[in-house]
């Protein structure tokens, strides 16, 4: 699980990633990602954060908490291999609910990969 200090909880860090950060679309994901060391930002040094968003339109109650649970831990998978000063978000699409969680996995890596946040030599994870 994802520990509470990685986690992006107050709407002006998500608006602060969304709007100034940088994003890269996957199949089902969207990726976006903002190096607070850019912006002088003071809130939580030293810490990559994540927060997730799974709006209504990826499915039921059930099925958008079943995303963002496999969501989290994909990301505490990648914390070692973020930069400590970055804030992710990542945004679920409809078709997240038939990925399976390999398939998550890749498209967060693949984005954030393209993004420059995770090296190359990491990617071939299996």
């Amino acid at each position: 699980m994802l520990p509470e200090p990685h986690r992006l909880h107050h709407s002006a860090d998500f608006q602060r990633v969304m709007r100034r950060g940088r994003r890269m679309g996957r199949q089902d994901l969207v990726v976006h990602a903002f190096a607070r060391d850019d912006a002088g930002s003071e809130t939580s040094p030293g810490r990559s954060r994540f927060g997730l968003i799974v709006s209504k339109a990826v499915g039921p109650a059930v099925t958008r908490h079943r995303v963002a649970r496999r969501l989290r831990h994909i990301c505490a998978e990648l914390l070692s291999d973020v930069p400590d000063t970055s804030d992710v978000v990542i945004r679920a699409l409809p078709g997240a609910a038939r990925l399976s969680s390999r398939d998550m996995h890749r498209q967060v890596r693949s984005g954030l990969k393209k993004l420059g946040y995770v090296e190359a030599a990491k990617d071939e994870r299996a």
